[in-house]
């Protein structure tokens, strides 16, 4: 009985804590300058007892991305996504993450720019979960050699290195 009221309350404990700094991750976005790269913490939920260890990499790329092309508060000076930009899929194989964004990121008005803000961003938030050491860019499914203004290549995964 004894062992059972400590099952339990151990359960309860674990399963109702507020999140810890473990659980959060760090979004990267691009300041004005197109250079700097600031960082904010965004709280992740904890991990599901039946939640296997490829679900849980899934749902964490797919998650830091939604993130990283929400950008971060309105009030903060930084390159963004352009409007209506969203994550359509995301999956894993190996160490790359494949990324499936919105044809509005088209709509990037900043040139080189602005892209290589975005992106930076985009790859360096990816980057930082653990395993991932490449993102591969897909716009509504499809591999392109580089957006309208041809400035970032996206026919081969991009990685930190790239900037």
């Amino acid at each position: 009985m004894l062992l059972a009221i400590v099952a339990a309350g151990t359960w309860y404990y674990v399963s109702h804590r507020a999140p810890s700094a473990a659980e959060t991750i760090p979004i990267y976005y691009t300041k004005l300058d197109g250079k700097t790269l600031a960082e904010m913490r965004v709280s992740m939920r904890p991990r599901q007892a039946d939640e296997s260890a490829t679900e849980r990499l899934h749902n964490v790329v797919l998650y830091a991305a939604v993130q990283a092309i929400a950008g971060p508060p309105n009030d903060v000076q930084a390159i963004r996504f352009p409007p209506g930009t969203r994550v359509l899929d995301a999956s894993v194989k190996g160490s790359t993450a494949t990324l499936d964004l919105s044809k509005d990121l088209e709509r990037q008005a900043g040139g080189t720019f602005g892209e290589n803000g975005e992106f930076k961003a985009l790859v360096y938030t990816i980057t930082g979960i653990e395993g991932i050491a490449a993102v591969q860019v897909l716009v509504e499914g499809n591999r392109l050699e580089t957006l309208p203004g041809g400035n970032v290549e996206l026919d081969q995964p991009l990685h930190r290195s790239d900037w």
